[in-house]
């Protein structure tokens, strides 16, 4: 029987190959997922039309600029009571439309990844149904498990999170983008000055946690392996008196799952604070070099 020891191979960390396969397991739900797209798009656009709404709201009837630059100019009153109530209406909508709209997303997404999970899981225990005997003896029955529970959890988690994800931060990201520009894009620059640095710091995380979190990846595989083999071989290890020795493995075994989280965490760790820097910096120049074109009467 092959040993739990042996190293896996891995792939790239993108292969567009195999990302075509998994996204044809999409094809029957294809109209589910345009929806959950789709609400995903708008949702993005409510979550960036919020503080834009304040920003009209202190602009126009609190700080009573000349004027606001806003499409919105000609449909609200004049009056500040009538014209922050106006805005407080459409604040409103955008939080009810966000609800829904999340609703949506969640559930759609969340549905067509059960699904594709079911129809994951049960394509590769058909397939392991017809291995030969040989293909068993080489390859530990833990192994195989986790293929089938496991790693099908991390697609599921793929399709359900790390897609919505991606998709909603780009859209967001980009609506803002747009909007900071409109308003200022000599601030807006400066903003971006520090662009370059997060994106650096954000290289170096995504290779160190990828690195740790395929460890992981091995490691839970090996665990489950380990467990299998020895505790269904229990009575057989207690009659040769092997537990000291198999338990050492074990947490030889367990110990690079453990070590590999630690990776993972200590990465974390260190990103979150760094971007956190980053963004305080980014703010502290907005409120230097916007405070003074206040002072100097160019903006407001």
């Amino acid at each position: 029987m092959a040993s739990i020891h042996e190293e896996e191979v891995l792939g790239k960390a993108y292969d567009s190959r195999l990302m075509k396969r998994l996204l044809k397991y999409l094809r029957p739900y294809t109209w589910k997922v345009a929806i959950a797209l789709a609400a995903i798009v708008l949702k993005a656009g409510a979550d960036v039309l919020g503080p834009y709404l304040t920003k009209i709201a202190i602009d126009k009837y609190l700080a009573r600029a000349a004027d606001t630059h806003s499409v919105l100019d000609r449909w609200l009153s004049s009056m500040p009571l009538v014209g922050i109530a106006q805005i407080a209406a459409i604040y409103v909508a955008l939080l009810v439309s966000t609800f829904f709209l999340e609703f949506l997303q969640t559930y759609f997404m969340q549905w067509t990844g059960q699904k594709v999970m079911f129809d994951l899981r049960s394509q590769i225990f058909r397939h392991l149904q017809q291995m030969n005997v040989g293909f068993f003896d080489k390859n530990p029955v833990g192994r195989l498990v986790t293929r089938v529970t496991t790693d099908v959890d991390a697609l599921n988690e793929m399709f359900t999170a790390g897609v919505v994800s991606i998709f909603e931060d780009v859209f967001v990201l980009v609506g803002i983008l747009v909007i900071m520009l409109r308003m200022n894009w000599k601030l807006a620059l400066i903003t971006f000055a520090v662009l370059p640095v997060i994106f650096w710091a954000t290289q170096l995380f995504r290779d160190k946690v990828r690195d740790s979190y395929r460890r992981i990846r091995v490691a839970i595989a090996r665990i489950n392996a380990y467990l299998q083999e020895h505790v269904s071989g229990m009575m057989v290890l207690q009659l040769f008196n092997r537990e000291k020795r198999a338990f050492q493995r074990f947490s030889e075994v367990n110990r690079s799952h453990m070590d590999a989280f630690k990776d993972a965490i200590l990465a974390y760790a260190v990103y979150y604070p760094v971007v956190e820097i980053l963004s305080s910096i980014a703010v502290a120049s907005i409120v230097w070099f916007g405070g003074l074109d206040v002072i100097r009467g160019l903006t407001t």
